[in-house]
C-alpha cells in the first residue's frame, strides 16, 4: 500500500487501526522522513510496539540481526520495533534477500521500520522493494518544487497559529532556496520572535534575511531549469559566503559537459534512459537535463566550454578578469538562449 501525503500517514495513524508489519520511508526530503518516523514511532508505542530495536547497514553488516530483532518477544515487555535504516538506499544482494524474506514472513507480532534516502527508479523497481510493498506501507517524502514552498510554509505557521501574506510567504521560500531543514528552522524561530496571529512582511524579512543558505547544488539546479533569477541570487550568496570560485566552476563545468555528451548521444539516437544510466542521471534531474539540452544548442555548449576555460585561467591569474562578473555572464548565456 502507498500513501501519498504526510496528511495520509497523519490519519492511517490517527485512526486507532492496528499498524501494518512494516513501513517504508524514503525521498529527498530528510526533515520529512524524520518526521513521518517520530510519527509512526509514537504511533507504535500506543499500540504496544516499545522493545524497539535500531538497526545501521554500514559496510559489513550483518543481516542475520534483522531476523534476530523480529524474533526479539518478550514475555514481560512489549513487541518489538525494528528501526531500520540504510543510508545509502542499497541493501546489497544479501541485504535485498534479507529484506524480501522479512515481507513475505511479516506479522502484526513486529514492526518493521524502514528509513532510506531518495532510491532511483532501478531500485523503486527492485524486487525486495516490492515486496516491501505488498505487505507494508510506502511513503516517498520529497521536498516541494519552489513554487509549492510558499504554501508548504504557511501550513507549518498555521501549526503554531501563524499565519502570513503571500508576499511574505512568497520571500521566505525564495530565501531558503528550497532547502526544508532552513525553512523549518525560521518557521521555528518565527514562533519564538513573535506571537501567535499575522507576521507582517517586515518581520519576516528582518528574521530570514541573513540566514539564506547556499550551495552549489542549488547553483547546478537553477543553470539546467534555465532560471536566471534564482542563479543570481545563488551565485551572490556563494560569493557573500566566501565559497571558492574553482568549486564554482567545476559546478557549472561539469553539467555544461553533461549537456554536451547527452545532445551528442541524442545525435547518434541513442535512447535517453540509455544515456542517464551513462552519465548517471536519476530522479528529477533527468527532467531538468531533458529541458536544458532542447534549451540549448551544441555550438552554445561549445562556447560555454570554451568560456568556462577562459574562467579557470582567470581563477588561476593566467589571465585578467573577474571570475565572479564571468559566472554571471555564463548563467545568463546557458538560461536565457532560446527562450
Amino acid at each position: 500500500m502507498r500513501l501519498k501525503s504526510e496528511a495520509e500517514l497523519a490519519a492511517h495513524l490517527a485512526n486507532g487501526a492496528p499498524l501494518r508489519p512494516l513501513y517504508v520511508l524514503y525521498g529527498d526530503a530528510p526533515l520529512l522522513v524524520l518526521e513521518a518516523a517520530d510519527s509512526l514511532r509514537a504511533a507504535a508505542r500506543t499500540r504496544g510496539f516499545s522493545e524497539r530495536t535500531v538497526l545501521t547497514v554500514l559496510p559489513g553488516f550483518d543481516w542475520s540481526q534483522l531476523a534476530a530483532a523480529a524474533g526479539n518477544l518478550s514475555l514481560f515487555g512489549g513487541k518489538p520495533l525494528i528501526d531500520l535504516r540504510i543510508p545509502n538506499g542499497k541493501p546489497g544482494k544479501e541485504g535485498a534477500e534479507a529484506l524480501a524474506d522479512y515481507a513475505r514472513r511479516a506479522t502484526l507480532d513486529s514492526l518493521l521500520l524502514l528509513t532510506l534516502p531518495q532510491l532511483d527508479w532501478k531500485e523503486e523497481k527492485a524486487a525486495w522493494f516490492s515486496a516491501l510493498e505488498a505487505s507494508g506501507t510506502l511513503l516517498k517524502l520529497d521536498a516541494p518544487p519552489l513554487a509549492e514552498l510558499p504554501g508548504w510554509i504557511a501550513g507549518r505557521l498555521t501549526r503554531q497559529q501563524q499565519h502570513a501574506d503571500a508576499e511574505g510567504l512568497r520571500f521566505m521560500a525564495e530565501h531558503v532556496e528550497g532547502n526544508l531543514l532552513a525553512a523549518h528552522q525560521e518557521i521555528q524561530k518565527l514562533a519564538l520572535l513573535y506571537p501567535q496571529g499575522s507576521l507582517s512582511f517586515a518581520q519576516i524579512r528582518e528574521a530570514v534575511l541573513n540566514v539564506a543558505r547556499y550551495d552549489v547544488d542549488d547553483l547546478r539546479e537553477s543553470l539546467l531549469a534555465g532560471d536566471l533569477a534564482r542563479l543570481a541570487r545563488t551565485l551572490e550568496g556563494l560569493q557573500q559566503e566566501g565559497e571558492a570560485p574553482q568549486l564554482v566552476l567545476w559546478a557549472m563545468s561539469e553539467d555544461i559537459r553533461l549537456l554536451a555528451h547527452f545532445k551528442a548521444g541524442q545525435a547518434r539516437n541513442t535512447p535517453a534512459e540509455s544515456l542517464f544510466r551513462t552519465l548517471r542521471v536519476w530522479g528529477t534531474r533527468q527532467r531538468l537535463v531533458r529541458r536544458a539540452a532542447e534549451r540549448l544548442s551544441t555550438a552554445i555548449l561549445k562556447s560555454a566550454l570554451e568560456e568556462a576555460a577562459r574562467l579557470d585561467r582567470v581563477i588561476k591569474g593566467l589571465e585578467t578578469g573577474d571570475a565572479w562578473n564571468g559566472f554571471l555572464r555564463l548563467g545568463l548565456t546557458l538560461c536565457a538562449t532560446g527562450r
